[in-house]
């Protein structure tokens, strides 16, 4: 028996009191010839070389030095020393020799593999579940443990579909361990390849938190926040599908615009400067050129060079969908609510539906200048027009009308109230900018209808 180990040694160290030491060293002599039990080594150990896997009688446990001391099978101890220190991570403690023959039997499938990753940032979470809380990042070269294959729900790829792999229970080299998902990950055989390991070199990472900041946003086409700064949204522009996604959790950076869809698979990003980075084996490059706007830059093969903006909204796509879509509903009810009947002596009666649908009746002296003979008369309202703030003194905003059996054509009409009712003013399609109305037409049509509140 040795008292040698370094353990022992730094815990002498912490004692000056003679008759404390002496106990101190009594208890760890008996202690250290008895065994705590045995445990199931987790990472290989090159000298001497022990392979994952091996069940090893637990000598002591070191909460301070957060180290084991266990002992060394027979078949590599020769002239050494018959106990070593190991990491506590590195040793699944177990108990009884016969339930740690059988745990490291239920260990062998995956006691030899490893794994490295082929992509910076690549996340271990705590559960395997894309979704789930991000427990450490991967280094781009970085060596893990595999302990064992796992169910879990794929991560969803650029196509929408869920990538190819697994999730995996791994373990880092410091000790932390937690689910990664396969996708980027080059598994191997401890027998076929040596483990090499990061240098304290490679470990080294740079914060940037500036990157941390552009990855974690959602870059939106920039046109959207032009639209949500001037509070015109067009609904059939504004789609949550069109986006900048750098994809730094599965190494492949995806453009998807209405006319464009591209995508890169990369190693790593590297910082080109101030605001300014590139992705790692592609053309591919983002600059920052306010907080929420992103420059998106690559070059085809054929040398043409393709720039595009994206921002960062302040809420997310469908919640500006969302309330858009309630404002519009807000508006036509309002509409519906003074009447739902409206009538006139010259155009007919037009009955309005909760839905957005109405019947027109009555409409003969509209015919066909205005509205198609072919028509039956019945339709859909959409509040999908803004007018132009100098409108709103004399009119409450805009719609747009369709019939349901003239699909083809539409009306635009600008609205307002009155005591009696409702006013309409036809719209040409030359004054609407995008889906705002600029101003009324030069020999304005206006259509006066009496609200009839009967049911």
């Amino acid at each position: 028996m040795s008292l040698k180990w370094p353990i022992l040694s730094q815990l002498l160290n912490k004692f000056t009191n003679i008759p404390v030491l002496l106990s101190l060293v009594l208890i760890l002599l008996v202690t250290s010839c008895s065994r705590l039990g045995y445990g199931v080594l987790l990472w290989s150990i090159d000298d001497p070389p022990i392979d994952s896997g091996t069940v090893l009688p637990v000598y002591i446990r070191s909460n301070i030095e957060r180290k084991w001391v266990v002992g060394l099978p027979e078949s590599v101890r020769g002239n050494r020393d018959y106990k070593m220190e190991i990491p506590l991570s590195q040793l699944e403690f177990i108990g009884s020799e016969r339930k740690a023959i059988k745990w490291a039997e239920e260990f062998s499938q995956h006691a030899l593999l490893y794994a490295e990753t082929m992509h910076d940032g690549l996340p271990i979470r705590r559960n395997p579940d894309n979704n789930a809380r991000r427990e450490y990042r991967l280094r781009l070269g970085e060596i893990i443990k595999i302990l064992d294959l796992e169910e879990g729900v794929p991560p969803i790829g650029p196509t929408g579909d869920p990538l190819p792999g697994d999730w995996y229970k791994v373990m880092t080299h410091d000790g932390v361990i937690g689910f990664c998902f396969s996708y980027r990950l080059r598994i191997f055989n401890q027998n076929e390849e040596p483990v090499h390991l990061f240098s304290s070199t490679q470990r080294e990472h740079v914060a940037d938190p500036l990157l941390e900041s552009v990855l974690t946003k959602k870059w939106s086409p920039e046109s959207y926040l032009q639209m949500v700064n001037l509070r015109r949204i067009n609904i059939q522009h504004m789609e949550r599908k069109y986006r900048f996604d750098p994809g730094h959790e599965i190494g492949i950076a995806r453009i998807i615009l209405p006319n464009l869809e591209r995508q890169f698979s990369y190693g790593r990003i590297i910082s080109e400067g101030e605001r300014s980075w590139s992705f790692y084996g592609t053309t591919l490059q983002m600059t920052l050129r306010q907080n929420n706007t992103l420059a998106v830059q690559f070059t085809d093969e054929d040398g043409t060079r393709h720039a595009y903006l994206f921002a960062s909204l302040p809420t997310d796509v469908d919640d500006i969908l969302l309330q858009e879509k309630a404002r519009r509903e807000s508006q036509y009810l309002t509409i519906h609510n003074l009447g739902p009947i409206y009538s006139s002596n010259n155009y007919g009666t037009i009955t309005l539906l909760r839905t957005g649908g109405f019947t027109w009746t009555g409409y003969d002296l509209l015919v066909p200048h205005i509205i198609p003979a072919e028509t039956k008369g019945t339709g859909q309202i959409n509040m999908d027009l803004y007018i132009s703030p100098f409108l709103s003194d004399r009119y409450n905003g805009a719609f747009s009308l369709q019939f349901n059996d003239v699909r083809d054509y539409t009306l635009y009409f600008l609205y307002g109230f009155s005591n009696q009712g409702l006013n309409l003013e036809i719209v040409p399609v030359s004054n609407i900018d995008d889906i705002t109305v600029t101003q009324r037409a030069a020999s304005p049509v206006v259509l006066y209808f009496y609200r009839d509140s009967s049911p």
